[in-house]
């Protein structure tokens, strides 16, 4: 029963829908977040990423970079509304979705619900109608398990898409550099190259006993994926361990007024998320950090799932209050939600949702 996955990743997905809705960006180099003086990068378009510009750089350097770099506020509900119209596409190939983010997820498309065929034509087709539909490019990766699919949605960006067959797996993986392992950061990678390991193949050659002296738990995943082997599902059930958000301020906020109006508007952010979301949490976490870059984080949990944003916001102006008022100018605030629960009414499709395409129906092809 040969798995058919399919990796859909969106092209510089905030930034692109910045550039399709105002047309003065488009062809320009874009950082969303942030601004000329403060702050990070949530997201760069391909022309700023052609200058070294990357998400979570800071935008001082950024700016540096690529002086000619524009700043563009977030507008997460825009992002969400379009992540939900790509995810009803999505919903058209496959019943078995797991979303990673708003921008990407893997898809299941063994069963062809559609009649479809092939699930290059599959791929095709969702980012066919992913860009008549949203304006958008997606790039796809197509293979027989999720760690290569996710790998190949990489290799022809922006707009593109590569397949990786059960035949290819092995030597594909044997040619990847070490650092597209996924958890294998710069670090890490520098640790590699010292014991001469640089790609795959020198991956494939350690013994699971090696990797496991030098790499603790990566090691199975890594002696597998090293293999081209994957055997986890798409599973639609997957559950965030948290849903938050946050914001960094131009002017360092410095009176307790300030923070008060600045809590209600990461209440905002947070709250349009956690309404999306078939779950609810316990333990809030706010996040402070000043102007000289240190931070703190306060976290108070409730006995019963916070119910609507009222619930919310007194609890986080709670945790606020108690650390006002504040030594010195606060330049981020966030809020994390954590603890989280399915609705019971949800148990039932959740636990069902884990299942598998049945099995008479593996006949796609890649």
């Amino acid at each position: 029963m040969q798995r058919k996955i399919i990796h859909i990743d969106m092209d510089a997905f905030f930034a692109s829908v910045e550039q399709r809705d105002n047309p003065e960006l488009r062809g320009k180099p874009v950082a969303v977040g942030g601004s000329a003086l403060r702050g990070v990068v949530a997201a760069a378009s391909y022309e700023a990423r052609v200058f070294g510009v990357r998400s979570a750089m800071p935008s001082v350097t950024a700016k540096r970079r690529c002086p000619q770099l524009l700043f563009v506020k977030p507008r997460f509900e825009v992002y969400s509304a379009v992540s939900r119209q790509i995810r009803e596409i999505f919903a058209r190939y496959s019943d078995f979705i797991e979303p990673l983010s708003l921008d990407e997820a893997y898809l299941d498309v063994t069963a062809d619900r559609r009649g479809v065929g092939s699930a290059i034509r599959a791929a095709e087709l969702i980012r066919r109608d992913i860009l008549e539909e949203t304006g958008l490019t997606a790039s796809a990766g197509i293979s027989y398990n999720k760690f290569l699919a996710k790998v190949a949605s990489d290799q022809n960006k922006p707009n593109g898409q590569f397949v990786v067959l059960p035949q290819e797996g092995a030597a594909f993986v044997a040619s990847l550099p070490a650092r597209r392992f996924y958890g294998i950061g710069p670090r890490t990678a520098e640790r590699m190259a010292g014991m001469g390991i640089h790609s795959g193949a020198d991956l494939r050659a350690q013994s699971l006993g090696f990797l496991q002296q030098h790499f603790g738990k990566s090691a199975e995943y890594l002696y597998r994926a090293s293999r081209g082997e994957d055997d986890r599902p798409v599973r639609p059930d997957r559950q965030r361990k948290s849903i938050g958000g946050e914001r960094t301020w131009a002017q360092d906020l410095q009176q307790d007024a300030e923070l008060v109006a600045a809590l209600e508007q990461i209440i905002d952010i947070v709250w349009e998320r956690i309404a999306r979301q078939p779950a609810r949490g316990r333990t809030l976490t706010l996040k402070m950090k000043f102007a000289d870059f240190q931070q703190i984080t306060r976290a108070r949990s409730v006995d019963a799932p916070i119910p609507d944003r009222a619930g919310l916001a007194t609890l986080a102006h709670a945790i606020l209050a108690g650390l006002l008022p504040v030594p010195r100018g606060v330049r981020l605030l966030g809020l994390s939600l954590s603890g989280l629960e399915a609705p019971l009414a949800d148990a039932g499709a959740a636990a069902s949702a884990v299942a598998e395409p049945a099995p008479a129906q593996y006949s796609l092809r890649f």
